[in-house]
């Protein structure tokens, strides 16, 4: 599959200098991390969500996870993350030794997030959905769009779905207006598709 990175999903680890020049070199759209678990806002997450959409760029949030009440996470994202009518919301649901949230918590998760925001959230997983449920096709999982984590040539998703929304392909990725390695995405469809969708 040919492939252009045109999301960028990033964190307070990663090194930004000038969304601009990310925005000239293709990227469409950027998801940072808003927070973690019950208390943790990432501390980036507001300064750069102006600079990105001054700089033209679709916004988006994401909520790692921990085994915290659900219904406590969502409060603390949707309080740091602030999302509006156009700011992606999405759940971090990876592998988080020590701190795990299980499967019956990211449906909990995922449904008070969708009934506060009237929308439902993007779920971000790989290896972790496909080693827990296996060959089974979730309804539950599968209403949600599919922000899949998997490095290499070709996405493999879990039963649930058909083929991911959105494809997080490597971690590697190097651009000017950067320092260090950044995670790429691909989203495959047109820049008015991708707008059209983003929020949604």
């Amino acid at each position: 599959m040919d492939r252009v990175a045109n999301v960028i999903d990033i964190s307070h680890h990663n090194s930004i200098v000038d969304f601009t020049a990310l925005k000239n070199q293709g990227v469409l759209g950027v998801i940072h991390k808003a927070t973690q678990g019950a208390r943790y806002a990432d501390p980036m997450y507001d300064k750069r969500r102006q600079f990105a959409t001054d700089a033209g760029l679709l916004w988006g949030a994401y909520a790692f996870n921990t085994g915290q009440d659900p219904k406590v996470q969502v409060g603390n994202f949707l309080a740091h993350a602030d999302p509006d009518e156009n700011t992606l919301v999405a759940l971090d649901f990876e592998d988080n030794p020590g701190n795990q949230m299980t499967l019956s918590q990211a449906i909990d998760w995922l449904n008070c997030c969708a009934d506060q925001l009237g929308r439902l959230p993007v779920f971000y997983s790989g290896n972790r959905i496909k080693d827990l449920l296996g060959l089974h096709a979730d309804a539950e999982f599968g209403k949600h769009r599919l922000w899949l984590a998997q490095y290499g040539p070709t996405p493999v998703v879990q039963a649930s779905w058909q083929k991911p929304w959105l494809w997080q392909y490597s971690e590697r990725g190097s651009f000017s207006g950067t320092d260090g390695y950044i995670d790429l995405n691909f989203y495959d469809g047109t820049i008015e598709q991708l707008t059209a969708e983003w929020a949604s």
